[in-house]
């Protein structure tokens, strides 16, 4: 069993709906549902009546709930306490981070902060979105970074969670290319001929900002899907094979496109990409809940940094 079934659970019998708590819990309607299928195959017992609506309780779902409740309140204490003996924790910030972030935004940024900053003690969990999102919300880090877009946003409540925008970038299509950058594949396709194309796996943040490129382009692209995964390293590493035209953060590619290994596989125009921001967030600092000294020098540093560039920009306006 996996503590987060129990996080499910308790929020389905809380708003006793399916589709609302698959939105607080950052996860897709269907995966929140297999999560609850998967509590209840281990439990042995039907937690949910799915024959009324809205949702309700089972009478087994009524008595496991105050199970779960005290279940992460014992998970909860446990861990707090642990953390509470540990003196170096107040002194590392922990830091929460999709893959691709973890791999290409990261270690440039840490060594910048290094340099005008100062040195800190980091230490990094690289997670999905939805994960890294949750280990914010759940105290399992300091700082949590992440891609935003008005579409796909994370419904993190600003009242209770701090941002700082970090920058952005762009998702676009790439392909292995010759010595002189000509791709071996170039969007849009054709239907005799679609393009063989490298695709996100279902539940991964960049797989539904590749949706939305794909229902919002005027033209239609051909593209016959033969590769998923949900990691963009794993669809780099196949376009460099030449496998097909996979849609990658343009700071994963920086030196395949030095290189003249990968090429842009779309018309140049911006016709077929997404621009994304970058995120920084915190929990905000409470009476009871102050968070570590070092977190809140960082995020005072980053909060004026990112205030001044704001100026600027306004300025050149």
């Amino acid at each position: 069993m996996e503590t987060k079934w129990l996080e499910d659970f308790v929020s389905l019998a809380e708003t006793n709906s399916f589709s609302r708590s698959a939105e607080l819990r950052h996860v897709t309607q269907p995966a929140f549902s297999r999560r609850i299928q998967s509590l209840e195959a281990w439990l042995g017992a039907d937690l949910i009546d799915r024959t009324s609506y809205p949702t309700r309780l089972t009478h087994a779902g009524e008595i496991f709930f105050e199970q779960a409740i005290a279940m992460l309140g014992q998970i909860n204490n446990a861990r707090a306490l642990l953390r509470g003996k540990r003196t170096s924790i107040q002194t590392t910030v922990d830091f929460a981070v999709p893959h691709t972030l973890s791999l290409t935004f990261v270690p440039k940024w840490l060594s910048q902060l290094q340099a005008n900053f100062g040195d800190i003690n980091s230490r990094l969990l690289a997670l999905n979105v939805h994960d890294a999102v949750m280990s914010l919300v759940e105290g399992g880090c300091d700082l949590m970074l992440c891609y935003h877009h008005p579409q796909q946003p994370l419904l993190l409540d600003p009242a209770q969670y701090d941002m700082i925008r970090m920058g952005s970038e762009a998702l676009r299509a790439y392909a292995r290319c010759d010595k002189t950058g000509v791709p071996d594949f170039r969007l849009p396709g054709t239907i005799a001929a679609p393009l063989p194309f490298l695709a996100y796996a279902n539940n991964a943040y960049l797989g539904r900002m590749v949706d939305l490129i794909l229902n919002q382009t005027r033209q239609t692209l051909h593209l016959d899907k033969c590769y998923e995964t949900d990691m963009a390293e794993g669809l780099k590493m196949m376009a460099l094979e030449g496998r097909g035209i996979a849609f990658l953060p343009e700071s994963a590619v920086t030196r395949e496109l030095k290189t003249k290994q990968l090429a842009r596989a779309d018309d140049g125009q911006g016709s077929w990409e997404v621009n994304m921001e970058i995120r920084l967030y915190r929990e905000r600092p409470s009476e009871q809940k102050p968070g570590k000294p070092v977190v809140a020098k960082l995020w005072d540093y980053l909060n004026q940094k990112a205030e001044a560039v704001e100026k600027l920009k306004v300025a050149k306006k």
